[in-house]
């Protein structure tokens, strides 16, 4: 019980902050349009680009990678803090490690915007920097790789979410950093089953193409 009430309290924080809907925040702030209503529908940075404003696109896609660090960061600090909210260091890694996928959670399904998020790219990788840099690290050269390649932000989305799983396997094994990468990536290429059903049907749009 000790263990599992401050876990639970990591958990439900993790999520509260990765529910914080930036492009909604920052289109406020800057008096754009809802981003939800145009697009993909997606409360995500792509959406507020669509605005033709890059800055706000720039600090909405920075808010939402910062949100999954910051919550596993909050955790790392306050779980060894010894407060009442302190944890065994043997399950520190434990709570962080979920506490990045809770906030993850948050993003594509975010109780202030009932229940309606994004696909949750930026807000992984904020987490991936969090549990490992190197496996971040590689997953962005995946990302920008295959987006020089190929021109499909999407596919190159899904490649970086392929990729992350087996490079964190090959540095860590079958480890609790290895389940939540897995099921984060997993849920993200579920979330992007509407741009590979595009992708193969050839009507996906190109980076920098025109819609």
């Amino acid at each position: 019980m000790e263990t599992s009430l401050p876990l639970l309290a990591y958990l439900a924080l993790g999520y509260l902050i990765g529910s914080l809907p930036f492009a909604v925040i920052v289109s406020k702030l800057f008096g754009l349009a809802d981003p939800r209503g145009h697009g993909s529908g997606n409360p995500g940075a792509t959406n507020v680009l669509r605005t033709g404003n890059k800055f706000a696109a720039l600090l909405t896609l920075l808010g939402d990678a910062a949100k999954g660090w910051v919550a596993m960061w909050l955790v790392a600090k306050v779980g060894a803090g010894g407060t009442a909210l302190a944890v065994p260091a043997a399950y520190m890694g434990t709570a962080v490690a979920f506490t990045g996928l809770a906030a993850f959670l948050g993003h594509l399904f975010p109780v202030f915007l009932r229940f309606r998020g994004g696909k949750g790219v930026a807000t992984a990788l904020g987490v991936l920097i969090g549990l490992d840099g190197m496996v971040a690290l590689i997953a962005v050269l995946t990302w920008a790789i295959t987006a020089a390649v190929f021109r499909y932000s999407s596919l190159a989305a899904l490649a970086a979410a392929c990729v992350a799983p087996g490079v964190a396997y090959a540095l860590h094994g079958p480890d609790t950093l290895f389940l939540v990468i897995g099921i984060m990536c997993l849920l993200l290429i579920m979330r992007h089953r509407p741009n590979i059903l595009r992708l193969f049907a050839g009507t996906e749009s190109r980076i920098g193409g025109k819609k």
